[in-house]
């Protein structure tokens, strides 16, 4: 089992581990943030299909994704893409042949050779990280419409060189003489040609030295859901999926991928509709073998995929005439413990509707990111545990339960996917469009992030 931190283990609230410490600054950060800013609306938005990860690179590169979807948004817009003041993409997985992807994305979309545009990275948060910095810059004056995404290849992620390779290709290289290459070659090993899998590496954390599913486990372990909990979360997760594809709930925000060869890509095929409780209680552990309970079943995919969404400030939507589908209200970062990464939502999503005096009951629709089916309901069994919202929350009763009705209606990164960089980018969207859809008022949208954070954002319909 995944080391635990210390204290308690029926609540995180350990002294090595102390959320609460971070959600105090959260609350001091909060109570100075200025709420005197100008509105700022999401008038638009389109992402590709999120496609599965197959043992080798698949058609598109991030920036090939991040165009693909990105062209068709920006010819139905009522202005010419040089008219943003800004561009912004998360990315996590940059490949060599496109450094800030933002800007190599920019030019392929034809915004001009001013545009500004730069790539931010908070991992699990990039595509959210996004959509909050171009929102501050509106609501400070600073721009009037930006185009705000994340895109992720995670199938192109890099095979590297093990550390002794390096150091023997540089010993290699400095040598002087004959005689110094032919000794250097002496120190050649079989097994230096074997490379490190990068996007393992990058899912693990350099502090705790857990990878991610680790610290599922470990969320699992605190607040005691079962395999078979996770593993009926996971097929609800498909279903749901399967139901807004063929009701065409996704026909909104998803645009068709084409590569090179003429293939279309017309939706997530990560989904499995024909999965059962059967089949996934087949799967065996993948972190903790053998006697834990995260799978490859009960856990989000590999995947590629991007999104876009357009912000606009009231002066944009008013001189371009457009029609705002959502207002962002308010959004909060905050931090734990990387060994507990996933009970970050708690932590930002509580801090941010204190802010707004608003409760579990005000939030007609939820987006929390399905990292882990194990993680997504220690959040849910968190909000509900008197200790933990006492200790951690700072709360004097539990947070409340969440409607599982109300949370991830069409599915999550389970059955979609998680391309790290966009999955923050792609909640936010669908909030919207599956609140406009369900014509409900108010919904967050979080995440849990690699490295022990939590991002969250607050939305209501126009």
């Amino acid at each position: 089992m995944a080391r635990k931190p210390a204290g308690n283990p029926k609540s995180p609230a350990s002294r090595r581990t102390n959320p609460r410490q971070a959600q105090t600054a959260a609350s001091t950060r909060s109570a100075t943030r200025s709420r005197a800013g100008r509105a700022v609306y999401l008038v638009d938005g389109a992402r590709t299909p999120f496609l599965r990860a197959r043992a080798k690179p698949g058609p598109f590169t991030p920036v090939d994704l991040a165009v693909q979807c990105g062209r068709p948004l920006l010819l139905r817009q009522p202005f010419s893409p040089d008219s943003f003041d800004l561009v912004i993409i998360g990315c996590v997985n940059v490949i060599a042949d496109e450094m800030n992807p933002a800007r190599v994305a920019a030019l392929r979309l034809g915004m001009g050779d001013a545009m500004v545009a730069f790539t931010v990275q908070i991992n699990c948060g990039s595509g959210m990280q996004s959509i909050d910095t171009a929102f501050r810059m509106i609501e400070d004056g600073n721009a009037d419409l930006v185009l705000a995404g994340g895109a992720e290849a995670l199938s192109h992620a890099p095979l590297v060189l093990r550390q002794e390779a390096v150091e023997w290709f540089g010993e290699f290289a400095t040598a002087k003489s004959a005689w110094a290459k032919t000794t250097a070659l002496t120190g050649l090993r079989p097994e230096m040609a074997k490379p490190v899998i990068g996007l393992e590496r990058g899912l693990t954390d350099p502090i705790t030295d857990l990878n991610m599913g680790q610290t599922a486990e470990l969320v699992g372990h605190l607040f005691g859901i079962s395999r078979e909990a996770a593993d009926a979360y996971a097929l609800e997760s498909h279903r749901r999926l399967s139901r807004a594809q063929q009701e065409g709930f996704l026909s909104g925000e998803l645009i068709p991928a084409v590569d090179q060869d003429g293939t279309v890509y017309d939706h997530d095929d990560g989904v499995r509709p024909d999965t059962s409780m059967e089949k996934l209680a087949g799967l065996k552990p993948v972190f903790e073998k053998p006697y834990g309970k995260v799978t490859a079943g009960n856990s989000s995919q590999i995947t590629d995929g991007a999104s876009w969404v357009v912000l606009a400030s009231e002066a944009a939507v008013e001189k371009h005439e457009l029609e705002p589908m959502a207002k962002i209200v308010d959004s909060e970062w905050s931090a734990l413990d990387p060994s507990i990464m996933g009970l970050g939502p708690t932590l930002c999503s509580t801090a941010l509707l204190s802010r707004n005096r608003l409760g579990a009951a005000d939030v007609d629709l939820w987006e929390l990111n399905e990292a882990f089916a194990a993680q997504v309901l220690g959040c849910l069994a968190a909000w509900e545990d008197e200790t933990y919202c006492r200790e951690v929350l700072g709360l004097k009763k539990p947070f409340g339960a969440i409607d599982r009705g109300r949370l991830n209606v069409d599915g999550g990164a389970i059955s979609l996917g998680h391309p790290v960089g966009t999955s923050g980018n792609r909640i936010v969207l669908h909030l919207v469009n599956a609140m406009r859809r369900l014509k409900l008022k108010r919904g967050v949208a979080t995440e849990c992030i690699g490295g022990g954070q939590g991002g969250a954002m607050l939305m209501e319909m126009v």
